[in-house]
């Protein structure tokens, strides 16, 4: 039996109506929240986000920065920040916004449809184009 929560319809909502999204590592010693919706949703193909998860491309979403909050020790590496006891690459803080990598959260994102792909001159040749995303040959 899996010890992974059972996966709600879509996020939860706040007493005044505000979705809650919650996500963290996979070891639990990082947590983090975000309220609201994002600002964006995109998929990234270039080298850094290929290397820094291990796959041929890296989903995620941003938001304002006032909608994030975090729990637990995190370390960054070129602005990445990542769990130091399990390596779980969790999000990116920058001034004014927080990039969140969608495997991060606890349940799936079904919800975020990507609306753009960057460095699609990066991407595998055995993978399709986002339907209706916009199509960006380097940083959208």
């Amino acid at each position: 039996m899996s010890e992974y929560p059972v996966l709600r319809q879509g996020p939860p909502r706040a007493a005044d109506g505000m979705r809650i999204r919650y996500g963290g590592c996979i070891c639990g010693a990082v947590r983090f929240e975000v309220r609201g919706e994002p600002t964006v949703v995109g998929v990234c193909h270039c080298l850094e986000c290929r290397k820094a998860t291990g796959g041929v491309a890296m989903p995620y979403a941003d938001w304002p920065a006032e909608a994030f909050t975090s729990t637990g020790e995190t370390r960054a590496f070129v602005g990445r920040s990542f769990c130091p006891t399990c390596g779980s690459r969790l999000f990116h803080l920058s001034p004014g916004k927080v990039k969140i990598m969608l495997g991060a959260f606890d349940d799936a994102p079904g919800d975020l449809r990507p609306a753009q792909e960057g460095w699609i001159i990066r991407r595998e040749h055995w993978l399709a184009p986002i339907g209706g995303a916009s199509q960006h040959e380097r940083d959208p």
